[in-house]
């Protein structure tokens, strides 16, 4: 008998012997009590935004009625209309694109080296490194945003996009390191000896096979960053002025002006709100399972 009929042989062997079959579990539907709790509760939780929604689309003196008018109104875009006629909004959506991109690329670029050499060369000092990042991660903000006001002045690259990208690099990358490194904490060091028997050095090793590992991890990680960038406030209040403005700055003031700028400011929470929702909702698979994933090892 040759090689290749012994294999066949073995082949339709395995396929002929009997195989268990087990019975899919049935998932169990949770009482319609706790569905209907969980559905006011959502609904509690998205009230000021479904109350914003309708105040925006309404006409100015139908809006800001006392007694609110709920129903019976027209329907009216003009609040994002003069958003973008009136305002230099495209502007400021802009800058905060920029600022959140940059911060994050940046953000990973210095993490994911970091991350990797604090998760495979443990020691006193890195121990220290992490506390410290901790620590700095807690501070208040005004502690941290105050500084840079100085720096930046005495750098003349205060009120521009890049100053406050740093900032915001320095403000998140404590997060970043941490959730990095317990990613590649979840990596066994097996792969970084094959890799180096190979002929891989520590960068290339990095390059070539830890970083196509860490797909879910850098992406959870630049998702976060990105949305903490995008929506920070007291940062870039304190690092712009007029050319730098971000969106939740200019949405700042326009509070307690005029009826219709207080439209425009719920107007612009909106265009705000959509992109962090839409992102939300698409890579939520990938940030249940990269938290999950990177919180078991520490």
């Amino acid at each position: 008998m040759t090689y290749n009929d012994d294999l066949t042989t073995r082949a339709i062997t395995i396929r002929d012997m009997p195989t268990t079959t087990r019975k899919p579990r049935l998932r169990k539907r949770p009482p319609a009590w706790v569905s209907a709790l969980l559905a006011l509760l959502c609904l509690l939780m998205l009230s000021p935004f479904i109350w914003m929604m309708l105040s925006v689309t309404k006409p100015t003196d139908v809006a800001f009625s006392n007694p609110p008018v709920l129903w019976g109104y027209q329907l009216t875009f003009t609040a994002f209309v003069d958003l973008w006629q009136t305002t230099y909004f495209a502007d400021y959506l802009v800058n905060t694109l920029v600022v959140a991109v940059v911060s994050t690329l940046i953000a990973l670029v210095i993490g994911i080296p970091a991350a990797y050499a604090l998760s495979r060369f443990p020691s006193y000092i890195s121990a220290l490194l992490l506390v410290l990042a901790l620590v700095f991660r807690a501070l208040p903000r005004f502690a941290v945003a105050l500084p840079m006001y100085d720096i930046s002045r005495a750098l003349g690259i205060y009120d521009t996009t890049f100053a406050l990208a740093i900032a915001l690099v320095a403000i998140n990358q404590p997060f970043t390191i941490w959730l990095l490194r317990n990613f590649f904490a979840e990596i066994p060091r097996e792969l970084d000896e094959a890799a180096m028997i190979d002929g891989c050095t520590r960068i290339g090793m990095l390059r070539r096979v830890m970083i196509p590992l860490m797909g879910p991890g850098i992406l959870t990680a630049g998702i976060f960053v990105f949305l903490f960038a995008f929506q920070e406030y007291l940062t870039a209040l304190v690092l712009t002025d007029t050319s730098s403005k971000t969106v939740p700055v200019f949405i700042a003031t326009q509070l307690g002006q005029t009826l219709p700028m207080l439209q425009q400011a719920g107007a612009a929470s909106m265009l705000l709100t959509i992109p962090v929702v839409a992102i939300a909702f698409i890579a939520q698979k990938y940030l249940v399972a990269g938290l999950s994933d990177g919180a078991v090892k520490g």
